[in-house]
């Protein structure tokens, strides 16, 4: 259920297109929750139908323009009973680590090499996620004279550091597995 979730937050920020949104979760909600572009178009006829947005009246018709959506109270309300509502976490799905576990079967060969790939996207991630920090979280020269940061602020800033904190347990984990699998035998336990 997070998905219609993910757009109403979308939409709360700034009402948008279906295109805007598939370029803004392109951008930054797809980093923690990611959507097909089909997956949105259909949601937000889902959304519509339930009457929690709807498309905005454009300012002049045109053949082939975009709907622009927008939040109704209906949708705001929903957001915010999802917010205070509870989820338990959700367990850990990732082919990196049930291809770990084949290898215990049936050797490493080729493990290393998708290992070292894993972690140079991880390490590239999380340059991102430090690029966006710098530029968007930055206090700047100095920072006695900054403005104290709204509560949204500090909440996007919160979900972009777990963001850090994951690539970095991920870059660590990745390298101390590497340094493990180059000491390892590569056929198969007990072979």
């Amino acid at each position: 259920m997070s998905l219609p979730h993910a757009i109403l937050t979308a939409l709360l920020e700034r009402p948008s297109s279906g295109l805007e949104l598939t370029r803004r979760f392109d951008r930054s909600i797809g980093y923690f929750w990611s959507a097909t572009h089909q997956q949105i178009y259909r949601e937000l006829g889902r959304l519509e139908e339930s009457g929690y947005i709807r498309a905005l009246a454009p300012e002049q018709p045109a053949r082939g323009r975009k709907k622009e959506y927008e939040v109704l109270p209906a949708g705001r309300e929903e957001l915010t009973g999802w917010v205070a509502g509870r989820e338990d976490p959700k367990p850990v799905r990732d082919p990196l680590l049930l291809r770990m576990r084949a290898a215990a079967v049936v050797g490493t060969d080729g493990l290393p090499v998708e290992l070292r790939r894993h972690l140079a996207l991880h390490e590239s991630q999380l340059a991102e996620y430090r690029d966006i920090e710098a530029r968007d979280f930055s206090p700047g020269p100095n920072p006695d004279a900054a403005p104290a940061a709204s509560e949204a602020d500090r909440l996007r800033h919160l979900v972009l550091r777990a963001g850090i904190d994951l690539e970095r347990m991920w870059v660590e984990w990745l390298t101390e597995a590497l340094r493990e699998s180059d000491t390892a035998p590569a056929g198969p336990e007990g072979a």
